[in-house]
């Protein structure tokens, strides 16, 4: 087989979720697949070094232009030339317009940008992103020779809104990076603990200007949780700018707040373990996840987890999280009071966490993959078969 990857944007030095699952499937396709031709193409970029070619694997590198140019010319303009059996379009879209012959399999990660739209909030590069998808998407599904999504709830939210039959979805679980379950060395975890200027003691959360984060909510939570406890542990913030939090807490009256709070700026996906590796808590109380990363990254991390009933998060952690109303920041800061305080009550969720996160890696979401490629492949030969005889 000759098959096609859009990987557009695993070359951008700030990766993150879509971007770092694409990568990772990539990366054990090439250890998996010695036997098929694959075409990695993606947009060109700062960082070419996270992915290098093999006997099998070709990076066609296309311009550096916006995602819908990128996406609706210069990729079926590569397809036409590269002329694979199947396209794998690995972020949620795909070109209106491809050749003839060829399979496309599209990655789903969610529908959220179909069943809700966030007008008062998020960043205008998010608004219009959700507005391309939005109408780009219900033209997409139909012409798809298999659809891939990341949990069983998603699937069943794919299935009832585009009225599809079963077989057409199916659930390939994403995983996350060994690193996290290792044991890190003793002078790197200073050495980052310097480098992000990290408290003594501290709740993660990775929380941005995507509405479905809660990031309100959490700031609302943080507040409460700050009055009723004398010597309060510190919130740190990766990836969100110090503008953005004065923004949330102005319009949430508590400023005061601030003092309490750490921004680290952007931490690469390499440096993210040292993070949680010293976290005392793990806050990740999202109103939607179709399947949430960082969740396990907590887990397997060894630290306890707070996180909410929104979307697919009860599948993925399966009794190994401690589940709170998103909407409620009342109960969130209970919550956070209750596991910062009850020792047994951490200890639990951290072998919980542990047990559960060792049933994901990515080398058999590479595996289920390569299935679903040679599936499809096997039907179309079938279908053209009967075409041609009948």
């Amino acid at each position: 087989m000759k098959i096609a990857i859009e990987a557009q944007r695993i070359f951008r030095k700030k990766k993150h979720g879509m971007d770092i699952v694409t990568l990772e499937l990539i990366r054990h396709l090439q250890e998996t697949d010695h036997e098929n031709e694959y075409f990695i193409l993606v947009r060109r970029d700062k960082d070419r070094g996270v992915l290098s070619e093999t006997k099998n694997f070709h990076i066609v590198e296309l311009p550096s232009v916006a995602y819908p140019l990128w996406e609706q010319y210069y990729l079926p303009r590569a397809i036409r030339r590269i002329k694979p059996d199947i396209l794998h379009c690995t972020g949620n879209t795909a070109p209106l317009r491809l050749p003839k012959g060829i399979q496309l399999i599209l990655t789903l990660h969610d529908i959220l940008f179909i069943q809700r739209m966030y007008f008062s909030n998020g960043t205008l590069y998010q608004k219009l992103g959700n507005l391309y998808r939005r109408w780009l998407v219900p033209k997409i599904v139909p012409r798809c020779a298999q659809i891939i999504t990341v949990s069983n709830f998603e699937k069943s939210q794919i299935l009832t809104y585009f009225q599809l039959s079963p077989s057409s979805v199916r659930v390939v679980s994403n995983a996350f990076s060994r690193q996290y379950y290792e044991d890190l060395p003793d002078d790197k975890i200073l050495f980052y603990k310097k480098k992000y200027h990290l408290p003594g003691r501290y709740i993660l959360f990775l929380g941005n200007t995507d509405p479905k984060k809660n990031t309100e909510n959490v700031l609302k939570a943080f507040a409460i949780y700050c009055k009723n406890n004398k010597g309060p542990v510190s919130l740190v913030m990766p990836d969100v700018s110090a503008f953005f939090l004065r923004t949330l807490l102005h319009k949430i009256k508590e400023r005061e707040i601030r003092k309490f709070i750490h921004l680290t700026g952007y931490v690469s996906n390499n440096e993210l373990p040292y993070l949680y590796k010293k976290a005392s808590l793990f806050l990740y109380p999202s109103y939607y996840e179709s399947f949430g990363i960082p969740l396990l990254e907590a887990m397997a991390s060894g630290i306890p987890v707070i996180s909410s009933f929104g979307g697919a998060i009860p599948e993925i952690t399966a009794g190994a999280a401690f589940l709170v109303n998103p909407d409620n920041p009342d109960e969130i800061a209970s919550a956070m009071t209750e596991v910062l305080s009850d020792v047994q009550k951490r200890d639990t969720l951290k072998k919980r966490g542990l047990i559960r996160a060792a049933e994901f890696n990515w080398q058999d979401t590479a595996i289920r993959t390569l299935e679903i490629y040679k599936e499809t492949i096997r039907k179309h030969i079938l279908k053209t078969t009967k075409i041609t005889t009948s």
